[in-house]
Protein backbone atom coordinates (compact mmCIF):
# COMPACT_ATOMS: atom_id res chain seq x y z
CA UNK A 1 0.00 0.00 0.00
CA UNK A 2 1.44 3.50 -0.58
CA UNK A 3 -0.06 6.32 1.66
CA UNK A 4 -1.21 9.12 -0.17
CA UNK A 5 -2.22 12.09 2.24
CA UNK A 6 0.27 14.48 1.54
CA UNK A 7 -0.85 14.35 -2.59
CA UNK A 8 -4.62 14.41 -1.57
CA UNK A 9 -4.11 17.20 0.86
CA UNK A 10 -1.94 19.59 -1.51
CA UNK A 11 -5.05 18.89 -4.02
CA UNK A 12 -7.30 20.99 -1.16
CA UNK A 13 -4.18 23.75 -0.76
CA UNK A 14 -3.33 22.11 2.39
CA UNK A 15 0.17 22.25 2.26
CA UNK A 16 1.97 22.09 5.95
CA UNK A 17 1.04 19.31 8.44
CA UNK A 18 0.16 22.06 10.66
CA UNK A 19 -2.88 23.41 8.66
CA UNK A 20 -3.69 19.91 8.04
CA UNK A 21 -3.37 18.59 11.73
CA UNK A 22 -5.81 21.96 12.56
CA UNK A 23 -8.23 21.02 10.22
CA UNK A 24 -8.39 17.60 11.83
CA UNK A 25 -9.22 18.97 15.26
CA UNK A 26 -11.85 20.98 13.75
CA UNK A 27 -13.69 17.99 12.73
CA UNK A 28 -13.37 16.25 16.09
CA UNK A 29 -9.84 14.33 15.88
CA UNK A 30 -6.62 15.55 18.41
CA UNK A 31 -3.52 14.23 16.50
CA UNK A 32 -0.47 14.76 18.48
CA UNK A 33 2.42 16.48 16.65
CA UNK A 34 4.80 13.17 16.56
CA UNK A 35 1.92 11.08 15.43
CA UNK A 36 0.64 13.93 12.67
CA UNK A 37 4.28 13.87 11.47
CA UNK A 38 4.46 10.30 10.94
CA UNK A 39 1.18 10.58 9.16
CA UNK A 40 2.72 13.56 7.20
CA UNK A 41 5.88 12.55 5.89
CA UNK A 42 6.03 8.62 5.94
CA UNK A 43 3.84 5.38 5.37
CA UNK A 44 2.42 4.55 8.93
CA UNK A 45 2.73 1.17 10.03
CA UNK A 46 -1.21 1.53 11.55
CA UNK A 47 -4.34 4.19 11.07
CA UNK A 48 -7.39 3.94 13.18
CA UNK A 49 -10.19 3.33 11.41
CA UNK A 50 -12.19 6.18 13.25
CA UNK A 51 -9.01 8.75 12.25
CA UNK A 52 -9.31 7.74 8.81
CA UNK A 53 -12.81 8.62 8.17
CA UNK A 54 -12.04 11.67 10.00
CA UNK A 55 -9.40 12.38 7.59
CA UNK A 56 -11.31 11.52 4.54
CA UNK A 57 -14.30 13.82 5.49
CA UNK A 58 -11.55 16.95 6.19
CA UNK A 59 -10.19 15.62 2.77
CA UNK A 60 -13.58 15.44 1.16
CA UNK A 61 -12.10 11.67 -0.19
CA UNK A 62 -12.39 8.15 0.07
CA UNK A 63 -9.88 5.67 1.65
CA UNK A 64 -9.34 4.17 -1.87
CA UNK A 65 -7.74 7.46 -2.40
CA UNK A 66 -5.65 7.77 0.77
CA UNK A 67 -4.51 3.76 0.31
CA UNK A 68 -3.31 3.12 -2.96
CA UNK A 69 -2.89 -0.78 -3.43
CA UNK A 70 0.47 -1.54 -5.40
CA UNK A 71 -0.51 -5.24 -6.40
CA UNK A 72 3.38 -5.35 -8.07
CA UNK A 73 4.81 -4.93 -5.11
CA UNK A 74 2.18 -8.39 -3.50
CA UNK A 75 3.34 -10.29 -6.30
CA UNK A 76 7.32 -9.30 -6.07
CA UNK A 77 7.12 -10.95 -2.17
CA UNK A 78 5.60 -14.20 -3.32
CA UNK A 79 7.32 -17.16 -3.19
CA UNK A 80 8.07 -18.81 -6.25
CA UNK A 81 6.29 -22.07 -6.91
CA UNK A 82 8.37 -25.20 -7.31
CA UNK A 83 6.80 -25.57 -10.88
CA UNK A 84 7.55 -22.14 -11.82
CA UNK A 85 11.12 -22.31 -10.71
CA UNK A 86 11.81 -25.81 -12.49
CA UNK A 87 12.65 -27.77 -9.66
CA UNK A 88 10.94 -29.70 -6.92
CA UNK A 89 11.30 -28.11 -3.32
CA UNK A 90 14.59 -28.25 -1.21
CA UNK A 91 14.20 -30.41 1.56
CA UNK A 92 17.27 -30.21 4.52
CA UNK A 93 17.48 -32.37 7.11
CA UNK A 94 17.74 -31.03 10.61
CA UNK A 95 20.12 -33.37 12.02
CA UNK A 96 20.14 -33.42 16.23
CA UNK A 97 22.46 -34.64 18.73
CA UNK A 98 22.69 -38.16 17.79
CA UNK A 99 21.20 -38.81 14.54
CA UNK A 100 22.69 -39.77 11.60
CA UNK A 101 21.65 -39.33 7.98
CA UNK A 102 19.60 -42.29 6.72
CA UNK A 103 20.87 -44.57 3.99
CA UNK A 104 20.88 -43.50 0.86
Amino acid sequence: MRWNLRMKAAERGIWKSTEMRRRLAAAGLEISAGKMSALWTGTPTSVRLDDLDVICAVLGCDSAELLICEPDKVAARRPARAAESGSGPVITPHLGRNRTLPPA
